[in-house]
């Protein structure tokens, strides 16, 4: 596998003669193919993590994995930044939920006094400021996740990054570390599902 994964960061020194180099090259590399040179030495471990590390490491590769892939390197880093923007997004749509959650509370406490805030189950045993202030909590770990996907895009796109760190990083990526223990599935599903009348008819 060595020999194969050795393509991914090119001639290992550069040859004497500039002729002799072009006479080398079977397909001249288009200028914008050129320019994006960096690109692609940099997303070729990422683009290949999961079909070589479906290989065995005393196994060579029954096919060609670099080459025909190539091509949509620079859809993945669009795919990669598009869902750091829309995790961004819903982070900022948490937190507006939990200021509208916040504001209601205030508002019940003006027009049925701090006791029922308080006190009283809003349905089965959480009053509305247990769930308020418990909520205000969730967005923590969201943040924490989000700069995590942005320092592992980031060292993603590192021209010197190697095929391990690469591994480490996407491997990162899906075992959401922050998410596992303390997201809304972990803390607050089941959570709902009893204290908050008809919650599965949502």
């Amino acid at each position: 596998m060595s020999k194969r994964l050795a393509s991914f960061h090119g001639p290992s020194t550069p040859t004497s003669s500039p002729v002799s180099q072009v006479k080398k090259s079977v397909t001249p590399a288009s200028p914008s193919r050129a320019s994006d040179a960096s690109i692609h030495r940099k997303f070729k471990t990422l683009l290949h993590d999961n079909a070589l590390a479906m290989v065995p490491a005393d196994t060579q590769p029954g096919s060609v994995m670099v080459s025909p892939k190539l091509d949509v390197m620079d859809e993945c880093v669009t795919l990669l930044d598009s869902i750091l923007i829309k995790l961004s997004k819903l982070l900022r749509r948490m937190s507006t939920v939990l200021d509208n959650m916040e504001a209601l509370m205030f508002e019940a406490e003006r027009l049925k006094g701090f006791q029922w805030c308080h006190e009283e189950p809003l349905w089965v045993s959480w009053p509305i400021e247990k769930f308020v202030l418990s909520l205000s909590e969730l967005t923590t770990p969201y943040h924490r996740s989000l700069a995590l996907h942005k320092e592992l895009v980031d060292a993603l796109r590192s021209h010197t990054v190697s095929f391990e760190e690469s591994r480490k990083a996407i491997n990162q990526w899906v075992e959401q570390p922050f998410l596992r223990d303390d997201g809304w599935d972990a803390k607050w599903e089941d959570l709902c599902e009893a204290e908050v009348e008809k919650w599965d008819t949502r």
